[in-house]
This record gives structure tokens, C-alpha cells and sequence, in this order.
């Protein structure tokens, strides 16, 4: 059973054209150029890579934040781009996202307790502020603030009090713990953890730090340059990187032990700009694998199965760098 499906989804923006809009338009933007993958119900799916990799755009195209460039994202049975207005209004209560930057996210001029119940007002919806605040860890005296007298980890906590008010199914959680200090990061992805367990939530949960992922996400695709180059259960993709790409991001994890073996993988270079992105394997101009040959950079691999359930989009994915 799948609660989102994403089919070839794919969202170019237009070339910019040079002052006062003379001049031949520049090649578009490849944001995102043929993601697919399903979450089923009360699952997540972490969704890593560098920043420019494309992680954001999935999620805000997903919910119609952005309109598409064509594919086709289906929410339990339901084709999120062919609904129109008023169905799209009645599907976005199921369908919510929690931002990266609790402090812009906020309406200053709203009260904690207003930014609350105006979700409420306008699905029509009864609930109590001070219980949604309860359920994130807030106390009720918080109804009466304004976002510039809470803390970072506050005000995410209000953002995902927010997200919640509406009783969603799906949540996309767009890097909600990257603008917040390590111990509050804890905090917020226990909380993440407890309302799912609690509410039976989906979660797309898209962050740049592997480390971070690997305590909340059932499975795990990797993106880079608008494309998912390996997708597999977190532990597996964990224990067994298959891609290149996927053991240069687990390299840049930080160790506990200082006396750790393990490699650290240098990357050379920029992320190519998804404009103008390479030929053949999108990965290949920084690719560090000792079998790099003049096939990845005119071949581009298909993202295929390895093992059971765990797909790469490597010509040498079966071997060991």
C-alpha cells in the first residue's frame, strides 16, 4: 500500500535573459529531472544531498507550492496535479510541510495562539490551541507570545504545531533541525519520531546531513543534480553505500571515535551548475572511483537494481572504490 507515489517528476525554470529582457533566453534550470519513488503509510523517506541537489523543489512541487514541469505525484489514489482549485483547498489539510527557517516561516505580527487557529478557521476545523502546544512540548502561557520572544527551537515547535492542526497524513519536513543548535536538533527529531508513532504520519524528510536522517528515516534516496542516484532501506544504504556520491556523503559524517578508520572522501570541486549539467553520468566530472572510464561520461547510468530493493544509478555500483 502507497500513501505518495512520484512519478518522473520533473520541474525546469526559465533561462534568465539579460538586462531588460533583450537577448536570447539561457538554458533552463534543471531543478529536478525525473524523481520517482513511493512512501507508503506511517513510513519515512529521507531525501539527502548537497544544497542545489534539488531536495527542496521535490517537496514543495509534491504539495503544489510550485506547479510542475510534468510527471505526476498521486496522494492515497488522488492526482495532486489534475485537481483544481477547490480540491486542491480540501486535499492541503491532508498534505502539510514544516519549514526549514522557524524564524521566517512565522508571521511576526501574529501570536503564537493566532498563527494556531487560523489553519483551524479555515478548514473549518475544531481544536484547542493549548492542546496543540501541549502535544509539541510548549506550555499554554506560549499562546500570548510572538515569534520574536520564543527560541529557535520554539518557534519549530510552533511550526510543526501549525503543520499538525489540520490532521494531516503527510508531512514534508524540509530540513526543519539545520537552523537549530545540536542539542535542540536532538529535541525536534525525538518529537518528529513521538507524533508519528502517535499520529501515524508519512514523512519526506529532506536534510543534507546523513548523520541527522539515519535516526528518523525508514529508507533513504539520495539526489544529486536534480536526480535520485541511489535509493535503498537506511540501514542498508548505511551499512553498503553503493554509489560514489552516497560513500563521499557518509565520509563527511563526523565520528565519535577519534581513532576511526574509515576514509574521509574529498570531493573536488563545485556541484555542477543544473543549468548546464554534465554528459553521461551527472556525477562524474567529481566521481573519485578508482574505475572511472570514458563510458560515465557519455553514458548516463540508469538508477537500477543492485540488490533487492536497493537501486543505484552507477556503471560500477557492484564495485568496491
Amino acid at each position: 500500500m502507497t500513501l505518495v507515489e512520484v512519478r518522473d517528476l520533473v520541474k525546469h525554470y526559465a533561462g534568465e535573459r539579460s538586462w531588460f529582457g533583450l537577448g536570447r533566453a539561457q538554458a533552463p534550470v534543471r531543478a529536478v529531472d525525473g524523481v520517482s519513488f513511493e512512501i507508503p503509510p506511517g513510513r519515512t523517506l529521507g531525501l539527502v544531498g548537497e544544497s542545489g541537489s534539488g531536495k527542496t523543489t521535490v517537496g514543495r512541487t509534491i504539495l503544489r507550492l510550485q506547479e510542475p514541469t510534468s510527471g505526476k505525484v498521486l496522494f492515497d489514489g488522488n492526482d495532486v496535479f489534475g485537481l483544481d482549485a477547490a480540491r486542491l483547498r480540501a486535499l492541503r489539510r491532508r498534505m502539510q510541510i514544516v519549514f526549514q527557517d522557524p524564524y521566517s516561516s512565522l508571521n511576526p505580527r501574529m501570536t503564537v495562539e493566532d498563527t494556531l487557529r487560523e489553519p483551524l478557521e479555515i478548514h473549518r476545523l475544531k481544536g484547542a490551541v493549548a492542546a496543540l502546544l501541549d502535544e509539541v512540548g510548549l506550555d499554554a502561557a506560549f499562546a500570548k507570545r510572538y515569534p520574536h520572544e520564543l527560541s529557535g527551537g520554539q518557534r519549530q515547535r510552533v511550526g510543526i504545531a501549525r503543520a499538525l492542526s489540520v490532521e494531516p497524513q503527510f508531512v514534508v519536513c524540509d530540513e526543519p533541525v539545520s537552523a537549530l543548535d545540536v542539542s535542540v536538533q536532538a529535541q525536534v527529531l525525538n518529537l518528529l519520531a513521538d507524533l508519528q508513532a502517535k499520529r501515524r504520519l508519512t514523512y519526506l524528510f529532506i536534510a543534507h546531513d546523513l548523520a541527522v536522517v539515519r535516526h528518523i528515516a525508514d529508507d533513504v534516496a539520495v539526489m544529486y543534480l536534480g536526480k535520485i542516484v541511489e535509493r535503498a532501506p537506511a540501514a542498508e544504504i548505511y551499512a553498503q553505500p553503493r554509489h560514489p556520491y552516497t560513500r563521499a556523503l557518509l565520509s563527511a559524517v563526523p565520528e565519535p571515535n577519534p581513532r576511526a578508520t574509515s576514509r574521509r572522501i574529498v570531493l573536488a570541486g563545485d556541484i555542477p551548475s543544473p543549468a548546464h549539467p554534465p554528459s553521461g553520468c551527472p556525477f562524474h566530472p567529481r566521481c573519485p572511483h578508482p574505475k572511472k572510464s570514458e563510458r560515465c561520461g557519455t553514458e548516463a547510468p540508469p538508477l537500477r537494481p543492485i540488490t533487492p530493493g536497493h537501486l543505484a544509478a552507477c556503471h560500477f555500483a557492484e564495485e568496491p572504490m
